[in-house]
């Protein structure tokens, strides 16, 4: 009896203490990632392109759930409170950065309460209009909007989206009176424009340019630094307007609850890094607008989600938009 206790403590000494064999087993389950937007909206798409190899390279499956609501801050409160163990992850995007510049008493902290991963892929917004409205040109629909203050109205999935944030952006430096239309999320934005309930909209580029190639949107800019190759004759809005806030991106990569174990973060980096390494998946990303955005290293990513929180403060106080 005394021999064979010894022999299993012996077995258990040489696997490690039981947190490191666990870390090490990961994952031995289904892994969940919890998605804020709506089922169809450039992002989600894009994940759920990339889910199946991230599967593969987990050796376990992704499970992809929508908790859409409050511009991702009720999918971001739920996976803050899931357990630290890797199997539940947010797909957190600069929208966690502005909702909780715009509500700084949210019960969550996109800083504190996520241990970051890695990004997935960057994306810019693009402004569009119906195919048959009467601007051709981005200059076109600011002397227009000039002439009649106060008489067109823009769309966004939610107060605080990046959509949000762009055309507010644009009304500031453009000098625009015009109004916010928040809609229930962001694939309502192409049928309020459809519909003539806004006049234009900043949708991400993966739901954006499919409209416009389908010949139902007409482009007039896009918020990237460089214009982008599915969309070559479109200029920037930095071209335009000249102004370093008029370049935004937004982004999305996996955050863990914070506090998961190191080893964990590790495993699912490294996932990542194969998925965005794979062909199909650039090409699949590259197609809607998108860039993969691989970060080096989870700390790599974590100083660029700071770094991106200054940046996006200081673009709320210019566009002067609040959550109210």
């Amino acid at each position: 009896m005394q021999r064979r206790h010894f022999c299993f403590a012996a077995s258990a000494f040489a696997l490690g203490p039981p947190a490191v064999r666990a870390a090490e087993a990961f994952p031995v389950k289904p892994v969940r990632i919890i998605s804020p937007y709506a089922a169809g909206g450039g992002p989600d798409v894009q994940l759920r392109q990339a889910g199946p190899t991230l599967g593969e390279a987990l050796g376990q499956p992704i499970v992809i759930e929508n908790k859409v609501g409050a511009a991702g801050v009720l999918a971001a409160q739920y996976v803050a409170q899931q357990p630290a163990d890797g199997y539940t992850l947010l797909m957190g995007s600069n929208t966690h950065l502005i909702q909780k510049i715009l509500q700084p008493d949210l019960k969550f902290d996109p800083l504190a309460d996520f241990a970051a991963v890695s990004n997935l892929a960057a994306s810019p917004t693009v402004l569009v209009v119906r195919a048959d409205a009467p601007w051709q040109r981005l200059e076109d629909l600011i002397a227009d909007l000039r002439a009649r203050p106060g008489q067109a109205n823009y769309g966004s999935g939610g107060i605080g989206t990046s959509a949000h944030l762009a055309g507010a952006t644009l009304a500031s430096l453009a000098g625009l009176k015009v109004t916010h239309i928040p809609l229930k999320g962001s694939v309502e934005i192409a049928a309020s424009l459809l519909r003539g309930d806004t006049q234009y909209a900043f949708p991400v580029a993966g739901t954006g340019i499919p409209q416009v190639k389908g010949g139902k949107l007409r482009a007039l800019a896009v918020t990237s630094r460089r214009r982008l190759a599915q969309l070559p004759d479109v200029p920037t809005l930095h071209e335009r307007l000249k102004n370093e806030l008029a370049v935004q991106e937004s982004w999305f990569g996996m955050w863990a609850p914070a506090k998961t174990p190191a080893a964990v973060v590790d495993t699912l980096h490294a996932a990542a890094t194969r998925t965005l390494k794979t062909p199909a998946v650039q090409s699949a990303f590259e197609a809607a607008g998108n860039t993969a955005a691989l970060s080096e290293s989870p700390q790599a990513f974590a100083d660029f989600v700071r770094s991106e929180n200054r940046k996006w403060a200081e673009i709320v106080k210019l566009a002067g938009v609040s959550a109210s």
